[in-house]
């Protein structure tokens, strides 16, 4: 469950709690979407993926991971807000006969307990990187992410540019993306806010507050080094109002200036996750970018 876009998305469809019918509204208030996007986070753990091992953080933390595989760059999947591994699981194994790829579970998700301390991208990115570390995978690295996660690798080749050959971002979070939300579209905002306060877990809370919270502190004038693919879902909620979708073409036509990216791909017929309804695309994207990069 990623909420890259803004409102709760499962499996790339629009949830359960909406009604289609023209003659009646498609959402009566916040607290229904509420009520609805807490079946998402249970049905989120229904794909799996097996665990490969453990990382041990600076602070405490443990992740775990699933690696397997072989080659060069390594591919290296980060999922979004809400998300363990499990939203990668077909594109995983899809990759496996060409690549050596590594998914984890980031602290308060999926087999990994919640960690104290700082939620920001920044230290994100950081504790990827000594994860990526213990378990013994070498730069440079193919960078996926998804939604927040999405935000995740674009910092990480920020502060790592040495190590990440490149990056393959799918509906990626633009370091905006919650002041335009507040600003461009109040409903939308409000939606938010309310789920924030009765189903996030901690860690979503802690990520969501801190999804900006380092990012001035990062020199975003030097083009970015590494070739970066775009993946834009086409298919929206029908939550998501005309204010909110213009707010989010603006930001997406940013995304192409902040990381020069070679490639942009609009995916027909694609939610917000577009791993899971087209996988396809996204491992031969990944295959294009290895091959870039090399």
């Amino acid at each position: 469950m990623s909420i890259a876009l803004g409102l709760p998305k499962l499996d790339g469809a629009t949830l359960p709690y909406m009604n289609t019918s023209p003659s009646r509204p498609a959402l009566n208030s916040p607290l229904r979407a509420v009520g609805a996007f807490g079946l998402a986070i249970l049905l989120s753990a229904c794909a799996h993926l097996e665990d490969s091992g453990h990382a041990v953080l600076p602070h405490g933390g443990k992740v775990t991971y699933s690696l397997a595989g072989q080659g060069t760059p390594a591919v290296v999947l980060q999922s979004g807000l809400g998300d363990g591994r499990a939203p990668w699981a077909t594109v995983y194994q899809a990759l496996l006969p060409r690549h050596r790829v590594l998914a984890l579970d980031r602290p308060g998700y999926g087999a990994s307990p919640a960690a104290s301390g700082p939620r920001d991208p920044c230290q994100i990115a950081t504790e990827t990187r000594q994860v990526l570390q213990q378990a013994g995978v070498s730069p440079p690295y193919l960078l996926v992410g998804h939604s927040l996660g999405g935000l995740y690798q674009y910092v990480f080749a920020r502060l790592y540019p040495q190590d990440v050959a490149g990056l393959v971002l799918l509906d990626p979070t633009h370091p905006t993306h919650w002041a335009t939300v507040q600003s461009a579209a109040p409903a939308s905002a409000s939606l938010l806010r309310a789920m924030r306060a009765t189903v996030f877990s901690s860690t979503m809370r802690a990520e969501f507050d801190e999804q900006a919270s380092c990012l001035d502190r990062l020199d975003t004038l030097p083009p970015l080094q590494a070739p970066t693919t775009l993946l834009w879902s086409t298919v929206a909620s029908e939550v998501e109002g005309r204010e909110f979708r213009r707010a989010l073409g603006e930001l997406r036509k940013d995304w192409a200036s902040l990381t020069h990216a070679r490639n942009i791909i609009n995916v027909a017929g694609s939610g917000h996750y577009i791993q899971r309804d087209a996988p396809r695309t996204v491992v031969d994207a990944i295959d294009t970018a290895v091959k870039l990069s090399r």
